[in-house]
């Protein structure tokens, strides 16, 4: 009797996925990656596969999109999504189940690995895979800021962020940018140029802050589009806390400036500012305190003053980019407390500068009057947004 050769097929459960990228770490670069298809987590009987849907798609894939994934015959219990570092892309699954939406973008030049868990109408669960990789950027887009991360500043410290290249995208960048602040602290962002010709913005208080307040900024810009090619590859956080209330007043009529702390006079130093009556006057309004430089080499002819100096100073303390500084002035000795014979900055005797540079910190206001200045410091000058009103600072904001 001839025997009938009978094929017994085993159940079998597939997952198709899209073929997966060689994991690249997040850089300016991506290698090519094969577009995804759509997946499907396979379905034991007759259930049917959950298809699994997922954009952005592609090799080079744009870049600043959030990531979206779809389930069609089924719903999502799960999706989780990484770069080649294994950093995931936070997001939320619909009430419905139906869909997923990062909460943030995706990053230029990154291969990005999405693995969705779902079930299907019947209760079969299923996972399905799928990646794409982001374009490069034409120009990363980084930020220097202050103050630095830890640093304990004085009352006028405004959050500042300056950045390489410009940035078209203003409202878009501002909404990325959160302040926290322990108290409450009220203030605003606002718009400026750098005295280095880049684009800037700053986040100062209504009023000077309160002394002990803690700050952080919280800058989400990774993956934001800052406008004309020019993207954000990472996140900046700085934390820092405000320091004791101190107030420098200089009166160039009087040739005088006060420390004050907490509304107390601490001490009064006689001093010599700018020369009257042509480039070598002094600004005057609110300059804040940049940075405790110590001895440096001074030369006039980096500020556009020809040969006048070209001297090692002391206790040099800067209040300007343009070049205004506070320090030691020795050799004017003769002229401090009774006139102003400097070169725009503002003088003192070496004993009274060593004393005043130990007491003040970065982010203490000078306040500087006087009839014969070359003007009011501007915000871009160093931290001038303290001499624009309330009402003006605002307006700078791209979000107004």
């Amino acid at each position: 009797m001839p025997r009938t050769r009978v094929r017994v097929h085993a159940p079998v459960r597939t997952v198709l996925a899209a073929a997966l990228l060689v994991p690249l770490a997040v850089a300016c670069s991506a290698r090519p990656a094969p577009a995804p298809a759509d997946t499907r987590a396979a379905a034991k009987g007759g259930d049917r596969p959950v298809t699994v849907t997922v954009t952005p798609t592609g090799r080079r894939a744009a870049a600043g999109e959030r990531v979206k994934v779809t389930a069609a015959g089924g719903r999502l219990t799960s999706v989780t999504v990484t770069d080649g570092e294994g950093r995931r892309l936070a997001g939320e699954v619909a009430s419905d189940g139906l869909t997923w939406l990062s909460g943030r973008r995706a990053v230029p030049g990154t291969a990005y690995t999405v693995t969705a868990v779902t079930v299907s109408p019947g209760g079969t669960a299923g996972t399905s895979r799928a990646s794409f990789a982001t374009a490069p950027a034409d120009k990363v887009n980084k930020v220097d800021r202050r103050p630095g991360n830890g640093a304990t500043v004085g009352v006028a410290q405004p959050i500042s962020l300056v950045f390489d290249h410009p940035v078209e995208n203003r409202a878009e960048v501002e909404r990325q940018l959160t302040v926290t602040t322990s108290n409450g602290t009220r203030g605003s962002w606002g718009w400026v140029r750098d005295w280095s010709g880049r684009d800037r913005v700053d986040w100062r208080p209504e009023h000077y802050w309160k002394p002990g307040t803690k700050v952080t900024l919280d800058a989400r810009l990774n993956g934001t589009d800052s406008g004309d090619g020019g993207w954000f590859v990472r996140d900046y956080t700085t934390t820092f806390t405000v320091g004791a209330r101190q107030v420098v007043e200089v009166d160039l009529d009087d040739h005088h400036l006060t420390l004050v702390r907490d509304g107390r006079a601490v001490r009064r130093i006689p001093v010599s500012g700018g020369t009257p009556g042509g480039d070598r006057r002094s600004w005057r309004g609110t300059a804040v305190l940049m940075a405790k430089e110590g001895t440096i080499n001074m030369n006039s002819e980096t500020v556009g003053l020809g040969n006048a100096y070209d001297k090692m100073v002391d206790h040099s303390m800067r209040l300007t980019w343009s070049g205004m500084y506070a320090h030691a002035a020795p050799w004017n000795a003769r002229h401090l407390g009774r006139a102003n014979r400097s070169s725009g900055c503002i003088g003192m005797g070496d004993a009274d500068a060593a004393w005043f540079y130990g007491q003040v910190r970065v982010g203490d206001p000078f306040e500087i009057t006087g009839k014969d200045t070359k003007g009011v410091v501007a915000p871009g000058n160093g931290f001038g947004a303290w001499n624009l009103s309330w009402a003006d600072w605002q307006r700078r904001s791209a979000l107004r």
